[in-house]
């Protein structure tokens, strides 16, 4: 009578060792996956904290140069424009 027994096991012993290597494998290639991961998150969120604080010294720039524009057309008094420029550092 033949039955399941060895003769009928795909791969055998050879079978376990291939699951093995492929996990640890796997297991490797997620632990790359997720340093990238972190460093690219980490990276990115530096260069917007970056971005963000040019973005107010530009910002500050442009008021200060639209009120020295308005000083120069007449609108606004010295005074003004001293006080805007103060209030904007």
């Amino acid at each position: 009578m033949m039955g399941f027994g060895q003769g009928w096991r795909i791969g055998g012993y050879g079978m376990h060792s291939f699951g093995g290597i492929f996990m640890m494998i796997l297991f490797w290639i997620f632990i790359i996956m997720g340093i990238v991961y972190l460093v690219k998150n980490f990276t990115n969120n530096n260069a917007n904290n970056n971005n963000s604080n040019n973005c107010n010294t530009g910002q500050r720039d442009n008021a200060v140069n639209i009120a020295r524009e308005r000083y120069a057309r007449g609108e606004i008094s010295k005074e003004e424009l001293t006080e805007i420029i103060n209030n904007l550092k």
